[in-house]
């Protein structure tokens, strides 16, 4: 049987950040350092990250006053309501 090399990757990250990935890792029965060669293997295989990156985007207060008012409608028993789209369009037009 063919013995695989390995060798030492130092990594320098936040110390709770360690802390809370080693916690989570043992909870899943691995150590950290299992958990950065699953990573690393995955990477490969993907021929890049094996998940998206992306910059998080929060909606804009427009947006969040519109979900606000949506969901004050959707909660009100006393909100105009249509049966179709042709009675919406006409209490528009009104």
């Amino acid at each position: 049987m063919e013995t695989t090399k390995t060798t030492i990757f130092t990594v320098r990250l936040d110390a709770q950040v360690k802390k809370d990935a080693e916690r989570l890792f043992r909870d899943l029965g691995m150590t950290l350092s299992s958990a950065v060669n699953i990573f690393l293997h995955q990477s490969l295989m993907a021929q890049g990250l094996p998940f998206p990156v992306r910059k998080e985007q929060l909606p804009n207060k427009a947006t969040v006053a519109a979900m606000r008012e949506a969901l004050e409608l959707a909660n009100d028993p006393n909100a105009k309501t249509f049966s179709s789209v042709d009675e919406l369009m006409q209490d528009m037009n009104e």
